[in-house]
């Protein structure tokens, strides 16, 4: 728990870096750590307003998440945990009206079987992770989890209970709530073109401040929670209950989880220029897991690296891990407001659609862009037709749930359920069809 100090502590030079064993002076680390509270504000609220976990309860446990994340990998990956996406379309599937006990029941298998994996690479590396799930099939993975929440997003754009602009599928559509997501959406992508550095990095939550000023002049904002919330207070507090048939529509993620913080892990090597960070990619699985179990036990969203939070130490040349415990500080007493967390569930329904059309189509994007990275041919049968499967299949079922007895499963576990096997099924028999001895 000691960092060295950076040179002179103010100022860092052009072709220089803060490594994470060191921090600037304290109010500069103050500084920088209140920008990684804004970097992930946006993102990691946005989950609990779409899924209605409480949002005080899920800061609480992203900051709580962030220090244990640290604790655990000994200070050396610096690292914010915020809400993962990549649990909205199972939660959604979970709940049962206002009740997310169960849900947060598979929030807690997921962490620690992510916490188990953890441990698993800490022995053997992560070679098998790369055999199990090639480019071609972790891609897909990611894909369909942001595309397959595309129904969840215009539900929330058409605002579905009123009548006006237009009618799909017979429903129509609430005229202020297409317009402000129309503002919102525009809004995201004006700051996005306009503005580099942090600016351009939290366009969509200043996007979210442009959306909701404009909800706030049209008058449709109910401000009756927040006058009646308290100015500090503890957070609401969820015991889970268990429910083993969700489990199928929660383990996909597991993967997803994996691919995000082996990236995290190679990304902040790279940019440090330390390979030997590498070799917390077991410590931090299980410090994703841990944390992930801690959240779900108390009633918060799931946690997860954060990608926003690597663009601004990318941006500020900034790595020091003395500026995450200041962060993970910071959500923790802001979460001690529930004025805080009433305000936040005054965003309309349209500003949360117009940002979601945004997001989950990149979270979609970022699957497409590992196969780009990863130069993955499409011309090879093996990798085309297990994708195009799975990918239809999970956009097609949206919010849907297919139940065998006791077992439900959602696009995402079917979806990721399809890839895998297809893929490696097609190319078991491509290794048949050359060499039928070594088969």
């Amino acid at each position: 728990m000691s960092w060295s100090l950076h040179g002179d502590g103010k100022t860092v030079a052009p072709d220089a870096i803060v490594a994470p064993h060191e921090r600037l002076s304290w109010p500069r680390t103050i500084g920088f750590g209140a920008q990684h509270v804004v970097a992930m504000f946006g993102a990691t609220f946005l989950v609990p307003i779409i899924t209605g976990f409480p949002a005080s309860t899920t800061l609480l446990f992203s900051g709580i998440g962030t220090m244990l994340f640290l604790l655990i990998t000994r200070n050396r990956v610096p690292s914010y945990l915020g809400s993962s996406f990549a649990f909205i379309a199972p939660v959604l599937a979970a709940k049962n009206g206002d009740d997310f006990s169960a849900a947060l029941f598979g929030i807690i298998v997921t962490g620690v079987l992510l916490a188990l994996v953890g441990l698993l690479v800490n022995q053997v590396g992560t070679r098998w992770i790369h055999v199990l799930m090639p480019p071609v099939v972790m891609g897909a993975i990611v894909a369909l989890i942001g595309f397959n929440l595309a129904q969840a997003s215009w539900n929330n754009v058409i605002a579905l209970d009123a009548g006006g602009l237009f009618a799909p599928g017979g429903k129509p559509a609430d005229n202020e709530s297409v317009l402000l997501a129309t503002v919102t959406v525009l809004s995201i992508v004006v700051i996005a073109a306009l503005f580099r550095g942090l600016v351009g990095r939290i366009a969509v939550l200043l996007g979210f401040v442009v959306g909701y000023l404009v909800a706030l002049a049209l008058g449709v904002i109910d401000f009756t929670q927040v006058e009646a919330a308290d100015w500090i207070g503890l957070p609401d507090f969820t015991t889970p209950s268990v429910d083993w048939s969700i489990l199928p529509m929660f383990l996909p993620v597991v993967f997803v989880l994996i691919a995000e913080n082996v990236g995290h892990v190679r990304s902040v090597a790279h940019l440090v220029k330390d390979d030997s960070i590498n070799e917390m990619t077991g410590r931090t699985l299980f410090a994703d897991g841990a944390a992930t179990v801690v959240a779900g036990l108390g009633g918060g969203s799931a946690t997860t690296t954060y990608g926003e939070n690597i663009g601004v130490m990318s941006a500020t040349r900034v790595f020091s891990t003395a500026a995450y415990w200041v962060a993970g500080i910071i959500a923790v007493l802001l979460a001690m407001s529930p004025k805080i967390g009433a305000l936040l569930f005054t965003i309309p329904n349209g500003v949360i659609g117009g940002a979601t059309l945004a997001l989950y189509g990149i979270i979609g994007l970022i699957g497409v862009r590992m196969w780009i990275d990863e130069r993955v041919d499409f011309g090879q049968q093996r990798n085309l037709f297990p994708v195009a499967v799975a990918l239809i299949l999970a956009m097609g079922m949206g919010n849907d749930v297919l139940v065998f007895g006791d077992v439900k499963l959602g696009g995402i576990a079917i979806g990721t359920a399809a890839v895998l096997v297809l893929y490696h099924l097609m190319a078991g028999l491509e290794k048949l069809r050359k060499d039928p001895a070594k088969a």
